[in-house]
């Protein structure tokens, strides 16, 4: 209540529900930060650049579903180096979710020999998970042309995992740190006591081949 968010493309215009793109918020409310000591400047491009048309930017993507919840993905500054290329993870995620079968997903990357950082996708389906390896491995090669298809063959997934849902804290965080130990192939180690559902690890570590 009081706050007045909605979801812009690059150019600052709103897109529709399902699509992903930069969270704003279009009118001043409590709490709102009001600048940067001796910087003024810097609190202009960073919170307000001239691309959002006056909005506030969050620094987070999201997309807003049928119903009119907002589901925060990520902060948009999150890079990865592909092939000399810097994708943002948000760029992809919202190719993604644009996908009529897709519900959510999170972009991470791993290390890669070549082309430096791999691009693995966490993908949660409108429908329940792939019942075989043949409709899995179909089902990635179709996403994957989907990206290629939206934002270029450059940021094709090199893995796209399904899960039921995505690990999250209990209030409803994305636990990045926890897909790129999972991406890697790393055991868990990190604390995982704001897990709401340690089961989904175990989905999540599956790589379709």
């Amino acid at each position: 209540p009081g706050i007045m968010a909605t979801i812009v493309n690059e150019a600052g215009d709103e897109v529709h529900d399902k699509h992903g793109g930069f969270l704003v918020i279009k009118k001043p409310f409590p709490s709102q930060i009001r600048t940067i000591w001796g910087d003024p400047e810097r609190y202009k491009k960073g919170y307000f650049p001239e691309e959002m048309k006056g909005a506030y930017l969050a620094g987070d993507s999201a997309h807003r579903d049928e119903d009119g919840y907002f589901w925060i993905m990520g902060r948009i500054d999150d890079v990865l180096n592909v092939s000399g290329h810097r994708l943002g993870t948000m760029e992809i995620e919202s190719a993604l979710v644009a996908n009529p079968l897709v519900a959510e997903a999170a972009v991470v990357g791993k290390p890669h020999d070549l082309k430096g950082e791999a691009v693995v996708a966490f993908v949660v389906l409108k429908g329940s998970r792939p019942a075989d390896a043949a409709t899995a491995k179909k089902l990635v090669e179709d996403l994957r042309n989907w990206v290629a298809k939206e934002i270029g063959p450059i940021a094709k997934p090199d893995e796209i995992r399904f899960g039921e849902n995505l690990p999250k804290t209990r209030s409803g965080k994305i636990m990045r740190r926890l897909l790129r130990a999972l991406a890697k192939g790393e055991e868990i180690t990190q604390d995982v006591s704001t897990l709401e559902n340690p089961a989904i690890l175990e989905q999540l570590k599956e790589v379709i081949k």
